[in-house]
């Protein structure tokens, strides 16, 4: 029986420098602590009622709702949640143009 050496390990470290340098992981970093915001842009009555969900191309963020009365009321408070998100956006150096409140991509 061969006997197996295993001598070329990569230290946690190295591979942490190495995830950080790839841009898909960075932008998965960034759009995770951005999604971390949401409770505070959305407010605590709707905080536990929705999430985001994903982010499309031309900077929308799809929202998950609990039920249509939640999506209904944020969609006519979209404007305002616009601009309590811009702070975030700005030190995340984001865009988000416009926020997609869906009821199907809800998941308790």
């Amino acid at each position: 029986m061969k006997k197996i050496l295993y001598t070329d390990f990569v230290s946690t470290e190295e591979l942490m420098a190495e995830l950080l340098e790839q841009k898909e992981f960075k932008k998965a970093m960034t759009r995770s602590n951005l999604y971390k915001f949401w409770g505070k842009v959305a407010g605590a009555k709707f905080a536990g009622k929705s999430k985001p969900y994903s982010m499309m191309s031309g900077g929308v963020m799809v929202i998950a709702c609990e039920s249509p009365t939640v999506a209904q009321e944020l969609m006519l408070k979209k404007t305002q949640l616009l601009i309590r998100f811009k702070p975030y956006l700005e030190s995340l150096k984001m865009n988000v143009k416009d926020l997609r409140f869906d009821t199907k991509k809800w998941q308790p």
